[in-house]
């Protein structure tokens, strides 16, 4: 696999519209897009900081994955996952980790935000770090 670069960090937040105002306001960055992710049950809105993007995830249902991952953060959003741009496709590196015994959540790559072909890998064989494999 051949990642060349952080693709984006994602953050988990209960409402886009409360924490962009700090982004914006605060630290001077401006949302580019959002858009609505339906299969995956969140809305993100897309921040640039250098060559890396942050990517804010707001449940659009109470049993999405980033709803439960807040609750289980005593209701507070905070990091969620960690991106990477992978050269020679996701599904190659799919294949990669997979051989070498990573626990994949997708075992093929997905439709994900931003147009980008996605797939994930658990945090459980990942250093404890939930791990967005994207298309570059």
């Amino acid at each position: 696999m051949k990642i060349s670069h952080i693709e984006h960090l994602g953050i988990a937040v209960k409402s886009i519209d409360e924490v962009l105002p700090y982004f914006e306001n605060v630290l001077g960055l401006k949302c580019y897009k959002q858009e609505v992710v339906e299969d995956q049950k969140v809305k993100t809105a897309f921040i640039m900081v250098g060559q890396t993007k942050l990517e804010l995830l707001e449940p659009t249902s109470e049993d999405s994955t980033v709803a439960k991952f807040i609750e289980n953060n005593g209701g507070k959003g905070g990091m969620h996952h960690l991106a990477f741009a992978i050269e020679d496709g996701v599904a190659n590196a799919l294949a990669e980790c997979d051989e070498k015994g990573i626990r994949l959540i997708d075992k093929a790559p997905r439709n994900g935000a931003d147009g980008k072909h996605i797939a994930f890998l658990h945090p459980k064989s990942t250093a404890a770090v939930l791990t967005e494999l994207c298309e570059d």
